[in-house]
């Protein structure tokens, strides 16, 4: 980087993502959807860019200078990742199209060899339908039940919701670092030693936990915890599945091919040692090397200033939103992170979507993939606002305004 930052400096930040000078409708945009997806600074794109023009070769495989050029800047990426989240080593980082692809992996190479008829999977009712569905797949396979514990009303996560669910059968729980509706932090490490107690494994999504706060997945306590590139700041296609080596190397291969080989013959193969049996083919190269680029960004400035940052946005967003005549939040259990999920008594959240869409406000409608969540609040959908690195407090003034004229129109 140009500049390692020793204080938070929001202009200089936001004047890194070339995407925020853009204009919706005539109007300056206000991105409040970085939950779903966030932007990418210069700094990203740059690395990119310069991995597609000059280092470009596949990896692993060649001997000619530009396959090693681009093997060690791809190889860099999973050291990379192991520092910023506290592994022991990058042998413990899988590299995935995503965490989808991650939590996936973990179902079908740990869970569905493992799990027996009558075994529990356990999640939260506020899970994504990644953590969910990848779950409900092997159960059907294998016999096993899927079952979820609830939180209160507001949001806010009660540990005996989930010891009262806990028993000899459990297996496997599945949990967000942070939810993606009501913003909950979940109390990992906690729950790691409620799930180590029962002799089960813990798997965490920390796609909207690695973006807003430091993770030390030692400290956690988890046994795997996958995020996506593309939501911290990154290229889409890239995800990472960080598993502890000791499961690693006890599950088999999800997917067959290339570059996860020891050797093969007519009758039998036999595979590579992780991480490199889980990533068959070849991968998103110069995405990897784009997500090494936005980790160095985000570390650079220091997770903890972006998390001091985006809670004082939060806390106004808060504030300013409460203002608004016939909203209420939803989700506000203390110390959440990330968003404001809302709904407003005179309008549907596509509704409000597509109105405020026209003043430049770009915010998210819909169930959020978190289906049973919605169920268990007894709705059908909400608006949610995001915030990321780049995200100032008078946004929310703007979105506040943007939610009056809703109000004017269908009030």
């Amino acid at each position: 980087m140009d500049e390692i930052r020793r204080s938070f400096d929001i202009d200089a930040i936001r004047a890194d993502f070339p995407i925020l000078e853009r204009s919706i409708h005539g109007k300056p945009l206000v991105y409040l959807d970085s939950a779903a997806s966030a932007q990418k600074p210069k700094q990203v794109l740059d690395a990119l860019m310069s991995a597609y023009q000059d280092t470009y070769s596949n990896v692993h495989r060649g001997l000619h200078f530009l396959s090693e050029a681009s093997t060690d800047l791809y190889e860099a990426v999973r050291g990379k990742t192991a520092s910023f989240i506290g592994a022991a080593s990058g042998d413990e980082i899988v590299l995935t199209s995503g965490a989808t692809m991650a939590l996936n992996l973990i179902a079908r190479s740990w869970g569905e060899p493992r799990l027996q008829p009558g075994d529990e999977i356990l999640i939260s009712i506020a899970d994504h339908h990644a953590n969910i569905v990848p779950w409900q797949l092997v159960a059907e396979k294998t016999g096993a039940v899927v079952r979820a514990f609830p939180l209160e009303q507001d949001g806010t996560f009660v540990m005996r919701h989930l010891t009262d669910m806990v028993n000899d059968r459990t297996r496997i729980i599945a949990i967000p670092h942070v939810s993606n509706v009501l913003g909950t932090v979940f109390p990992v490490a906690e729950i790691a030693e409620i799930a180590h107690d029962a002799n089960a494994l813990l798997v965490v999504d920390g796609c909207q936990g690695v973006v807003h706060m430091p993770v030390d997945v030692r400290a956690l306590g988890a046994d795997f915890y996958v995020f996506s590139a593309h939501k911290l700041y990154g290229p889409n296609g890239v995800g990472v599945l960080w598993g502890r080596s000791e499961i690693l190397a006890e599950m088999p291969p999800f997917l067959g091919g290339g570059d996860m080989i020891d050797r093969v013959t007519i009758e039998k193969t036999t595979f590579a040692e992780a991480p490199l049996r889980f990533e068959a083919g070849t991968p998103a190269i110069a995405e990897t090397i784009a997500l090494g680029a936005a980790i160095d960004y985000v570390s650079a400035i220091g997770m903890d200033a972006i998390r001091a940052h985006e809670q004082s946005v939060l806390n106004y967003a808060h504030q300013r939103l409460s203002a608004v005549e016939g909203l209420n939040i939803i989700g506000t259990a203390p110390g959440k992170s990330g968003v404001v999920s809302f709904t407003m008594d005179c309008a549907h959240p596509h509704d409000i979507s597509t109105i405020i869409d026209h003043e430049g406000v770009a915010i998210r409608a819909g169930h959020h993939c978190a289906q049973p969540l919605m169920d268990f609040l007894d709705l059908s959908s909400t608006g949610r606002a995001s915030v990321g690195i780049y995200t100032k407090p008078e946004e929310f003034d703007v979105l506040a305004e943007a939610l009056e004229k809703v109000r004017r129109i269908f009030g």
